[in-house]
């Protein structure tokens, strides 16, 4: 069957461009190597944070805010997958990401307080503030239910006509693709959207462009019948100055701790998700300092995940330099998957000439040596 397009990667990125396209009228077929939502994925885990603050990146605190309206239209009555605890940022003296965030949820007219020490001290006694000297609060931000939110996506995908596919793809060698199997996929147009396996599929192009890192989480069983770090109570927080962020307790799963800082490189495939033991001592390190409640907090669960990490954390979306008709979405880069429906508006939009390139977002500007600047 000939389709307008192919998708590659189910993913958030590629799940909500193919229900996006196929929207906007395109024949959609969606293949992904292991399928939506899978412990392989960076879409794969139970929770991720959705927040507007983006320091001055205003940019993505507008595609946050217009996901957030799709993502929840998409839910609608039928799935809780959206929970809003809150997102807390803890900021210190010398802090300008921080103040820069604040500035930017000013400016876009975006629901915060403000919280001096005294009252984070006062609403947190969990948290023990050391060096946070102020806060502030997105009230309406909060938590997506990753693993079920892609295949729900996926699922309403497929309602409205996408055709799925579970396949692995070769590596690309001219306009057109085959599957590992040598089923060749016919389109007019095809989209990679595979997160960590993009420098895999296309080496040449992305191989020092896209570094896939591994990444340890952590959750900490909390004590019986004690509240405080349930949602309602204790909201996610984000500290970057030291790297780290948390979620409350969802679903019993336990108070879920990383460190956000980059780790060694990772194969999708074949990496081994087991948390390692410096991994696991870095992380009992901080929340005995941070979270000292739980020092001696039994570990519920573990994951290792991994960030597609491009040179300074822009997202990659544009045109593959050498075929006309090949499409790169990815380099989530550990903060992409809230953005999933503002990605696929925005991809759709470009396909059909409907939107001028975010600079930002083009291939020149991935460079091969990491230099963080989103968060």
């Amino acid at each position: 069957m000939f389709y307008d397009v192919a998708v590659i990667g189910a993913g958030v990125f590629g799940a909500w461009t193919a229900y996006k396209l196929r929207q906007d009228g395109a024949s959609v077929l969606l293949l992904d190597a292991y399928g939506p939502g899978n412990s392989r994925a960076s879409s794969g885990g139970e929770s991720r944070m959705i927040r507007m603050g983006y320091g001055p990146d205003e940019i993505y605190s507008r595609m946050a805010q217009r996901s957030l309206v799709l993502w929840r239209e998409l839910f609608g009555e039928r799935h809780n997958l959206f929970v809003k605890t809150g997102i807390l940022w803890l900021g210190h003296d010398r802090d300008p990401y921080c103040k820069a965030t604040l500035a930017t949820l000013e400016r876009l007219g975006i629901n915060h307080e403000r919280l001096d020490h005294d009252e984070l001290a006062r609403r947190f006694p969990q948290i023990s503030l050391g060096r946070v000297t102020w806060g502030m609060l997105e009230p309406d931000s909060g938590i997506l239910l990753a693993r079920r939110a892609v295949r729900a996506v996926a699922a309403q995908a497929r309602a409205i006509g996408v055709d799925y596919r579970e396949a692995a793809i070769a590596s690309p060698t001219t306009g057109s693709i085959r599957t590992i199997s040598g089923e060749e996929i016919v389109a007019h147009r095809y989209v990679f959207a595979c997160g960590p396996w993009l420098p895999k599929l296309f080496p040449e192009l992305l191989g020092n462009r896209i570094h896939v890192t591994r990444q340890e989480v952590v959750f900490f069983g909390v004590p019986a019948g004690d509240d405080r770090f349930s949602v309602g109570v204790m909201p996610c927080w984000i500290d970057f100055n030291d790297l780290v962020y948390a979620l409350p307790n969802i679903e019993g799963r336990g108070f879920k701790l990383a460190i956000d800082a980059h780790g060694p490189e990772f194969d999708p495939d074949s990496g081994t998700r087991v948390v390692s033991a410096s991994g696991l001592d870095a992380v009992r390190e901080y929340i005995a300092r941070r979270v000292p409640l739980l020092a001696d907090a039994p570990v519920t669960e573990t994951r290792v995940c991994q960030y597609e990490n491009t040179s300074n954390g822009d997202f990659l979306i544009d045109r593959h330099p050498e075929f006309e008709n090949v499409w790169l979405v990815g380099g989530g880069s550990g903060h992409g998957f809230k953005h999933g429906p503002a990605v696929a508006e925005y991809v759709s939009q470009l396909i059909y000439g409907n939107a001028a390139p975010e600079p930002r977002f083009s291939l020149a500007t991935k460079q091969p040596v990491q230099q963080r600047k989103v968060f």
